[in-house]
């Protein structure tokens, strides 16, 4: 699994990306979404033994070509110690996930049993039961979901890629912090120039 942006700075369009032998399955995220995706695989990880390796950068790059399969609303992650794989569960974009205020990636605790496939584009490991990390969701058929088992290696990399991948963006202004563009309106100058220093 990897993360990864198509496009310029300040018009990226950013993907999560998963392959399980030929399946390649690609979606799309919100920038917030990979920072909180790195986030919450960083709590997830900060109780776990360290990996030895992590994939390399050329390694973690995206498949071309990208064609997101849907957008991601919903995403929770938790760790199963039976198979030592850090467990991603991304459902699809609804209208309920567009009204609230900003993404929804939740991290839960340790759970039983491996990954299931199940209804719309996903990706997995075959077995086990899931019941844990859904109990708060319940199944909605109209609703796609993508079930991703990680490695400690490739969730650390992921980590990683993904800090990469966020600083690569537009600097932000030192006035407000919004990322700097032609166009930027600084709040804290009230449209006018900036102060000169």
């Amino acid at each position: 699994m990897t993360v990864g942006a198509v496009g310029p700075p300040g018009k990226r369009v950013f993907y999560v990306q998963a392959r399980q032998e030929d399946q390649l399955v690609s979606l799309k995220l919100e920038k917030e979404q990979v920072l909180f995706l790195a986030g919450g695989l960083t709590e997830v990880m900060a109780d776990l033994a360290a990996p030895s390796d992590v994939p390399t950068e050329s390694e973690l790059e995206l498949e071309q070509p990208v064609l997101a399969e849907w957008a991601v609303g919903s995403m929770q992650l938790a760790y199963d110690s039976a198979s030592d794989r850090v467990l991603l569960v991304a459902r699809e974009v609804t209208s309920d996930d567009e009204d609230a205020e900003g993404p929804d990636v939740a991290a839960t605790d340790e759970v039983e049993g491996g990954v299931e496939t199940e209804g719309g584009s996903s990706l997995s490991e075959p077995g086990g039961a899931w019941s844990a990390i859904e109990a708060d969701e319940p199944d909605r058929s109209d609703v796609a979901v993508a079930r991703v088992a990680l490695t400690r290696q490739q969730a650390a990399g992921v980590i990683e890629h993904g800090k990469r991948l966020l600083r690569g963006g537009r600097p932000p202004c030192p006035q407000c912090g919004f990322p700097l563009s032609e166009d930027h309106s600084c709040p804290k100058t009230n449209g006018h120039r900036a102060p000169a220093l």
